[in-house]
């Protein structure tokens, strides 16, 4: 299984929260059709969030929904697998070194061992060996938008936002978080744990930064 960029030492309870774009969820797309629903990244951390369910992308600008994509996820026996990846490597133009040097344009690398965002055949259903891919021109644009690091959420069915929040911040009364877009609306008051959606990306709360240094 392949682990979150952030190791955290407690389970985690998720919170949805909505984006403000959510009225654009609904958007029909043809196989290797897609939407750009805003120009540039904005001023929220840029974010994945890819449905194998619905083979569909969501690009997130903190809370704000900006771009939506057909998708083609791994085929049957070559499942895309689900989780947080980190954007690991970035190469315009690269060629596939498992499957018959394939050509793989605009690649951002999500594991070691071959899954990787990139432009191809987007037949709207599962084609690939694993890798998801992409519109060509949606993968151009996306492709200069993000950087090492940039996190994807590769989910079974689930495109929208939320917060991943640890037990220590849920247990003490009166806790507020701010959604992911700074100064762009109120703080989120937490309701409490047994009102929690499961298997809701998001923010991911390591305990340790709730634990004090001591001075040398």
């Amino acid at each position: 299984m392949h682990k979150p960029l952030l190791s955290l030492l407690a389970p985690l309870f998720v919170l949805a929260v909505p984006a403000q774009a959510a009225v654009e969820t609904d958007i029909v797309l043809a196989p290797g059709g897609y939407r750009w629903l805003a120009k540039g990244t904005g001023d929220g951390p840029l974010y994945m969030v890819i449905s194998i369910e619905k083979q569909r992308v969501h690009v997130y600008s903190g809370d704000r929904l900006i771009g939506i994509a057909s998708v083609s996820t791994g085929m049957k026996g070559h499942r895309t697998p689900t989780g947080d990846y980190p954007i690991l490597q970035k190469r315009q133009w690269h060629r596939s070194n498992l499957y018959s040097n394939a050509p793989m344009p605009f690649m951002q690398r999500l594991t070691w061992d071959g899954i990787a965002l990139h432009a191809g055949h987007n037949p709207g259903y599962p084609a690939s060996h694993g890798c998801i891919r992409l519109p060509y021109a949606f993968a151009r644009q996306l492709f200069a938008m993000t950087s090492i690091g940039t996190l994807v959420e590769v989910t079974q069915a689930r495109l929208n936002a939320a917060l991943k929040l640890d037990p220590l911040v849920l247990g003490n009364p009166g806790s507020t978080v701010v959604s992911f877009s700074a100064g762009k609306g109120p703080a989120i008051a937490l309701p409490p744990p047994d009102a929690q959606e499961d298997g809701v990306p998001m923010l991911e709360i390591d305990p340790a930064i709730f634990t004090p240094r001591l001075r040398r």
